[in-house]
Parts: structure tokens; sequence; C-alpha cells
């Protein structure tokens, strides 16, 4: 898909944005957003008919990529909460819904480094609702045929031991983050966090890869006043930060 708007959203001093996916200010295509899964991206396909092709070119423009996937989940969110609602109400009045199942891609899950399992786990659970599956055995079913590489391997190699396991979605789900979870990862992200320092970068760059570590920290939530300090704390002494710790003792 791309998105078409004019000169009324260019940014007010004529320079393209430096935090958007593409530098052209009239063309947003699915190349411009790699980091974006397939399922995000339809989703944003599916929000532009809602508010508006222009709007999530802006969007694009200007979001970090961290904030467009947020944004992308929350809207399939939005529509599994919708379809639920739908669901319900067709049920409570006695009417038969009429609802046809979507089959919707999933990318492999392998369980190497640097991989999301909490994004994958969203797109498989989308893909579960929009297939209209509700039985246990058969999301377990679905959810391992994404899995590859290691995951794949360690969890046929489950069934192959014990041909009971995964029980249940929920117990495959648990099973699955206490194999491949983020608790290294959101150690190491919570560590570098602490110990991050701008260096040679310029702000914006220091402020993404700051966002993206605290991105990482799920299970154990950092506080704000320590985020705040500590993203203080890494600047390069200069204005910035003197204006920045001034403002911060003022509060």
């Amino acid at each position: 898909m791309e998105f078409e708007h004019g000169a009324e959203n260019q940014p007010m001093d004529g320079l393209p944005s430096m935090r958007g996916p593409s530098k052209s200010a009239t063309h947003i295509a699915r190349a411009d957003c790699p980091h974006l899964s397939d399922p995000e991206w339809e989703a944003l396909q599916r929000l532009a008919t809602v508010i508006g092709e222009a709007a999530v070119a802006t969007m694009l423009r200007t979001l970090s990529p961290t904030e467009q996937h947020g944004v992308a989940l929350g809207f399939i969110v939005k529509e599994q909460r919708d379809a639920a609602a739908a669901t319900t109400t067709m049920v409570s009045s006695g009417t038969t819904p009429r609802v046809q199942s979507l089959k919707l891609h999933v990318s492999n899950y392998v369980g190497k480094e640097g991989e999301s399992l909490l994004r994958w786990l969203v797109e498989v659970g989308t893909a579960i609702a929009a297939r209209r599956i509700f039985d246990d055995p058969s999301k377990v079913a679905f959810a391992m045929s994404c899995l590859g590489g290691r995951a794949g391997s360690w969890a046929y190699g489950r069934r192959l031991t014990d041909a009971t396991c995964f029980g249940t979605y929920a117990e495959f789900k648990e099973e699955l983050r206490q194999a491949f979870g983020p608790p290294k990862n959101e150690f190491r992200s919570r560590a570098e966090f602490l110990d991050l320092q701008q260096g040679k970068h310029d702000i914006h760059a220091y402020a993404q890869r700051a966002r993206y570590l605290v991105s990482n920290i799920v299970t154990n939530p950092m506080d704000e006043a320590t985020k705040v300090v500590t993203f203080i704390k890494g600047l390069r002494n200069g204005p910035v930060k003197t204006y920045l710790f001034r403002d911060l003792n003022c509060m």
C-alpha cells in the first residue's frame, strides 16, 4: 500500500522529518517500513480506511519504530475486542453470526537471539482469533506449526517425549516463555540502559536507543524517575544536560 498526501503534511520548517521511515513526504511504501511485521502493516492498512491514508502516512513519517509497533498492535487489539463484543451481542440476541474466517500470515519464531517472543505471541493470537480457532488442541497445533529452528525442535521434542504436554494453549505459551522468554534479554537491556552513554551519538539516536532498551523491560518495569534520571545522566556534558538537570531539580 502507498499513502499519498499533499504539502499540508510537510514539517513547518520545510525539512523532511528525520524520524519517519521514508525521506519522501509523499510516498510511504511497504519497503519503507521493514521493521513492521506483515500483520502490523496489514493492520495499518485497515487503520487507513478508518482515519484516512494521509493521517497514517503522517504517523509513519513522524513516529519512532517502537511507537509504530504500539499503534499497529493497539489497533489489532481494538479489532479483536470489537469482534468479541459484536459476537457477544449477536449471541445474546439469539441471532447466529455469519463470520468468515481470515487466514492471516504469521512469521515463524525460531528462538534466536534478538527475536521478540511477545510480538510473535501477539501475531499468533491475532491469527487464531481471525481463523476462529476455539479449542485448545487446535490452538496449540496451529501455534506449533508457526515455530522453526530451536523453538520448533524444542516444542516437537517435548511432544515426542510427552504426548500429553501442552494440555492447554495457556500452558503452551507459559512453557514457551520459560524456555525462550525475555528474562535474560531483559537483564541485559536493563544493565545496558543503566550504563547508557550518549558518547558520539546525536541526541536523537541516543533517545532512540534508550527508548528501545526500556521497551524490552516488561516483567519488572523501571519507574519513571529512574528512567528520567538515567537518561539525563548519560547525556554528554553541555547545555542540554545542564538545562534538563536544572529543570529536573525544579520539579
